[in-house]
């Protein structure tokens, strides 16, 4: 048990550096342009919104 407890214990730490490293690298948003420039392609900076019509042609039961 103290095997799997110990590296339980490394995989929880090598995943909090994970997470502060990439925490403080997309929080240095001027160094990043590659990012921003996917996230304006993919467009999920932007609030556009569409109405979607749907029809429902013979919907018998």
């Amino acid at each position: 048990m103290k095997t799997f407890e110990r590296i339980l214990i490394k995989v929880i730490l090598i995943q909090l550096a994970c997470l502060f490293l990439f925490q403080f690298l997309l929080s240095r948003e001027d160094q990043i342009f590659d990012l921003t420039k996917l996230s304006k392609y993919e467009g999920v900076t932007s609030n556009n919104y569409t109405k979607i019509i749907e029809t429902f042609n013979g919907i018998t039961k």
